[in-house]
């Protein structure tokens, strides 16, 4: 994005996690699947968790606010869109 001279804020999301009201407000204009915003890593499947924990935005949301280190990343927002920006490519959608 520097690259192309686009401006931009970094969130450091595990300082300064999103509330239950920010990331509904996050998957109101998030282009994936709700599910997406969850990463399924070792913390996830440490945890317990399987994918039927993440499948309705209320559980999403639930179990971020409660785990915030699974939230997928990079999440790239952009006046009323956002999508989850894997592979880092996929920001250009955006630009």
């Amino acid at each position: 994005m520097r690259e192309r001279g686009v401006e931009f804020d970094v969130v450091q999301y595990l300082k300064e996690p999103l509330d239950r009201a920010g990331l509904e407000a996050l998957l109101a204009i998030l282009e994936n699947d709700p599910s997406d915003l969850v990463r399924r890593d070792k913390n996830f499947s440490d945890l317990g968790l399987s994918d039927e924990d993440a499948t309705s935005p209320g559980q999403v949301v639930d179990l971020l606010v409660a785990h915030p280190r699974l939230m997928q990343r990079p999440v790239v927002v952009r006046g009323e869109r956002a999508i989850i920006s894997r592979p880092p490519t996929t920001v250009l959608e955006l630009l």
